[in-house]
């Protein structure tokens, strides 16, 4: 009698060095997947996969710019050269604005919060799409950072805001021009997860109302967990939104 051994899937994290892309990393990782680790620091994304090297998982780390063509194509290069396939993206890489006022900011931070925000999301999902509509068997799962501001806004937050509510039209087209080649695509909407850039939510933040406010943070691992669950669906499945948020964090009602 033989066994066979189920493939690995391979699934790319964008922003994987630290916060949310690390935890949805090493959860992917910790589930089998091959994942192949994404950002613009080498170090953190070295250290990550060595010790899933440690542990006997399976991980590449590649230096990538989301922000530039060139940069991702490389990066995509290199995923078909190794693997031959993607099966599941997971577009994290987000950077937010400084927080003034809208006549205060300089169209130059406008620019970087677009370009990694929204440029880069579509240079990746680009370059996935492309690859699942073309590999055998063919399809895949793109699933996209939102954010809750892509429902609402903090205040002095026009740039990150902006880009968020886009990330929503991206999903939904890709969603739809992807029905016909079996590629999935969904949103993940995050509230408060306790990470470095969270942080600042523990000592307080601009409140609507123009008051100062601690907010509640949650744990990360519950948003790892909320990934791995949209990626282990079949395709014939998607998770079109999904919002996991720290449950008393000033979001649903009047505060």
């Amino acid at each position: 009698m033989t066994t066979t051994t189920k493939p690995s899937k391979i699934a790319l994290v964008t922003g994987a060095g630290s916060g949310i892309g690390r935890a949805c990393a090493q959860r992917l990782l910790e589930h089998g997947y091959t994942v192949v680790l994404a950002g613009r620091r080498e170090a953190p994304l070295a250290s990550l996969a060595a010790d899933a090297h440690a542990r006997g998982q399976h991980a590449l780390a590649i230096v990538c710019d989301v922000t530039d063509p060139d940069s991702v194509a490389r990066l995509f290069d290199e995923i078909r050269t190794r693997y031959g396939r993607l099966d599941v993206l997971f577009n994290n890489a987000g950077r937010s604005g400084p927080p003034v006022e809208i006549d205060a900011l300089d169209i130059d931070a406008w620019r970087a919060v677009v370009d990694t925000n929204l440029t880069g999301v579509f240079l990746c999902t680009r370059a996935a799409f492309g690859l699942m509509k073309a590999q055998s068997p063919r399809g895949g799962r793109i699933i996209n950072n939102g954010s809750i501001s892509a429902h609402a806004p903090r205040p002095n937050s026009i740039a990150y805001t902006s880009t968020k509510h886009a990330i929503t039209g991206l999903t939904k087209s890709v969603s739809l021009d992807g029905r016909k080649y079996d590629i999935v695509c969904g949103q993940i909407d995050i509230g408060n997860a306790a990470t470095e850039m969270a942080e600042r939510m523990a000592h307080g933040v601009p409140q609507a109302n123009g008051e100062i406010a601690v907010e509640p943070l949650m744990d990360v691992a519950h948003v790892a967990d909320a990934v791995l669950y949209m990626a282990e669906l079949p395709l014939a499945a998607n998770v079109q939104f999904l919002t996991v948020m720290a449950s008393k964090m000033p979001f649903v009602g009047r505060g």
